[in-house]
């Protein structure tokens, strides 16, 4: 084969290749979620937004706000009883006497406030344990965070009312639509009567597809036998 036909051959496939491309890309589908997938983004970040608002309203005046309202379940083995000398919980303001309680359980005595050693100490303190709001949780207890099924709770309800609403709109405006394409459709029929469709007998079945279409063709044959 030349150089010229390999040329031209793979030349065909690129052409046919961006082709389909253009075909894919233009799919009524595609273009769809496309959208679909910028207008979920931007819708995410309002939801989550309006949920944080509300989470602020809901946790004004709670010390540490919602994200502090847990409850640690008491110790069920020693692996939840927490480090030696703090415990399960505290709270942060009690977290430099719980780091030299700590650090006086493992030996170390008592430790100057502001020190390496301090920092050190209070450095592996904080590793085993979470903030919650204001206090600090053992890693290993068991824990039950109302703050995070509350925030769950109102996200949920936060979208499924926004979602409710945009239905509601989308289907006012589809009948809308559909009102206004009826009225122009009346006026045309108004104005040109003799192409108004002739209403079914009553009791008649409405034709089905094929009835149509073998109609259409003995009308086509009835015109070009005339010609």
């Amino acid at each position: 084969m030349s150089k010229e036909k390999k040329k031209k051959k793979g030349s065909g496939k690129l052409k046919a290749l961006w082709t389909e491309f253009k075909a894919f890309i233009s799919r009524g589908n595609v273009l769809d979620m496309a959208v679909g997938v910028i207008v979920g983004g931007a819708f995410n970040a309002i939801v989550n937004s309006l949920v944080n608002i509300l989470m602020s309203l809901v946790s004004w005046g709670l010390p540490g706000g919602i994200k502090g309202l847990i409850t640690v379940l008491p110790a069920a083995n020693e692996a939840q009883q927490g480090l030696a000398g703090v415990g399960q919980r505290f709270n942060i303001n009690d977290l430099n006497a719980m780091t030299q309680s700590f650090a006086e359980a493992n030996g170390a005595g008592r430790v100057e406030i502001g020190s390496t050693e301090f920092f050190n100490w209070q450095s592996k303190l904080l590793s085993s344990y979470t903030l919650h709001g204001q206090t600090y949780a053992f890693n290993a207890s068991a824990v039950i965070d109302w703050g995070a099924f509350i925030n769950a709770i109102i996200s949920f309800l936060i979208i499924a009312a926004t979602l409710f609403v945009v239905v509601k709109v989308a289907a006012a405006f589809a009948k809308k639509r559909e009102e206004i394409k009826l009225a122009a459709l009346e006026k045309y029929y108004e104005q040109h009567p003799e192409e108004r469709p002739v209403p079914p007998e009553p009791g008649k079945p409405e034709p089905t597809e094929k009835e149509i279409l073998t109609a259409m063709l003995e009308e086509l044959k009835k015109q070009n036998a005339a010609k």
